[in-house]
């Protein structure tokens, strides 16, 4: 049995306004136009098996590792007029019914079709930022998503054990092509000459 307001000690002139669900679909009945009709948010909104994914507001740390990586990658896609770089929150449509929110990602200038006003299509890179409740979607469900959706080349992030592991399509699937740690050099097999000092993404200033 539901408790009731008084209960739950809530001020029954300020109750949440729960009536408005009736006019969003049941999980597992979203479809993209429903997703596409929802009102702007700063938060990650991510539709997978006609279901919403809304996950928890990432941590200050979380933010720093991904705005460190998009200067340097920035940086570096500008001066070599490689395509762009973009960070979340920004939807993803790898195919229809299944949209993804990657934490930084590349689009070469070859696939600059791909970019739509309101969403991206398929991005050549992908980097995800590893956080407490997000390890398993990133190294799993995403990790395989990813690949099946034909991103060339996956990052994953992991500041707990400060290392930056990438990963490269071969055949459909993803292979580790380096895992470098606190005192190593990253680089990338997609963006030939490239290079991240982990210490500087992971480590705070």
């Amino acid at each position: 049995m539901s408790q009731t307001a008084k209960e739950l000690n809530i001020d029954q002139d300020r109750q949440p306004t729960i009536e408005i669900l009736q006019f969003f679909p049941l999980q597992g009945e979203w479809t993209e136009e429903d997703y596409f009709n929802l009102p702007e948010t700063n938060h990650f909104v991510e539709l997978s098996e006609g279901r919403l994914i809304v996950p928890d507001m990432p941590s200050y740390l979380h933010q720093y590792i991904v705005g460190e990586l998009f200067l340097i990658l920035n940086n570096f896609v500008r001066q070599n007029k490689l395509g762009r770089v973009c960070i979340s929150p920004l939807p993803v449509k790898l195919w229809k019914g299944k949209i993804r929110e990657p934490d930084v990602l590349f689009m070469s200038t070859e696939h600059s079709d791909r970019i739509d006003k309101a969403f991206w299509g398929i991005p050549d890179l992908a980097v995800e930022v590893l956080s407490k409740n997000n390890v398993k979607t990133d190294r799993l469900d995403k990790f395989s998503e990813y690949a099946k959706a034909g991103i060339t080349e996956y990052w994953i992030v992991d500041p707990e054990m400060q290392t930056i592991e990438v990963f490269v399509l071969k055949d459909n699937e993803y292979e580790l092509f380096g895992k470098w740690g606190i005192k190593d050099i990253a680089h990338s097999k997609l963006l030939n000459g490239l290079e991240i000092a982990v210490e500087d993404i992971v480590v705070q200033k």
